[in-house]
């Protein structure tokens, strides 16, 4: 005889496959909606005949953020199957459209100085592709904060969810316009002389900085003052921290030498000199949001 335990095990299993099923669908309409926006761009071309590299760095970094985008909407509580996959198709899709249009905003203000596309397709800079790819997964960092939690209604939901991703949007516009200009060198500069340990550099301070909006935006919503003032500080906090920490990593991870010279100041710019500050921006970020 089938016990309510069987029964409960077998409505949990059928559940979690109609959501992989329902992912891998929403992931197909990610990447209808990337060939639909860059029609212009032979996608297969790129990745096979050209061997862009530049191009596959965004383009992964694309698909990471969908991934992203559709596991906030998955996660949550249940209110019964097909409830579940319509809104998780729903803000998945609003979701995708948030992401592009991140992007768009982002590449004209964040490195404004250069067409980001056109470096990454016909000068296939990689420097620049990680850059995108970067702003790619930040987005969907800012958005899995946006849609994770709770509502009253479909409306309240949806526009919770564009508001916090306007707000975080912009916060991570303006720290990392703020944080580049702390940077001892032009970023400008480095990316358009397909500097790649630049590039790494610069997109690991942009993960940090989406890092921590996101913390600040994953907590529970009391009023739109409160989530502006915790944005805020926590953006400023960590900021101010950033800094202070990748000083330390310079000290301690490359003792004797400096990050900065070893990216930007010789002929052939260290790659790993670029990882290793990027890492110490992500782990001072990571540090800094299990602080709070």
């Amino acid at each position: 005889m089938e016990t309510i335990q069987d029964y409960l095990d077998s409505t949990s299993i059928i559940h979690s496959l109609a959501y992989i099923l329902t992912s891998i669908v929403l992931f197909a309409v990610g990447k209808i909606l990337y060939s639909l926006i860059y029609h212009n761009t032979n996608i297969k071309n790129e990745l096979v005949e050209k061997d862009n590299f530049a191009f596959t760095l965004s383009y992964v970094g694309y698909f990471i953020g969908i991934i992203i985008i559709i596991g906030a909407a998955i996660k949550g509580d249940s209110y019964g199957l097909g409830s579940d996959l319509a809104q998780i198709s729903l803000y998945s899709i609003l979701g995708m459209v948030l992401l592009h249009l991140s992007i768009k905003i982002s590449n004209k203000l964040i490195l404004p100085k250069f067409d980001i596309k056109k470096e990454i397709i016909d000068d296939k800079n990689a420097g620049t592709g990680i850059i995108e790819a970067s702003i790619y997964i930040a987005n969907g960092l800012v958005l899995y904060a946006a849609l994770v939690g709770e509502s009253n209604s479909l409306y309240e939901g949806i526009a919770t969810f564009i508001a916090y991703w306007f707000i975080g949007n912009l916060v991570l516009i303006l720290a990392s316009k703020a944080f580049s200009l702390w940077m001892k060198y032009n970023i400008h500069n480095e990316i358009e002389k397909d500097n790649v340990a630049a590039g790494i550099s610069f997109s690991g301070a942009i993960l940090a900085i989406s890092i921590i909006i996101m913390n600040a935006l994953i907590d529970p919503f009391v009023d739109w003052s409160t989530t502006c003032i915790d944005v805020t500080i926590h953006t400023i906090l960590g900021c101010t921290l950033l800094p202070i920490v990748r000083w330390l990593a310079d000290k301690l991870l490359v003792p004797g030498r400096s990050l900065t010279d070893e990216i930007s100041n010789q002929e052939k710019p260290n790659i790993g000199a670029g990882l290793i500050e990027a890492f110490a921006y992500v782990g001072a970020a990571l540090l800094i949001v299990w602080s709070l």
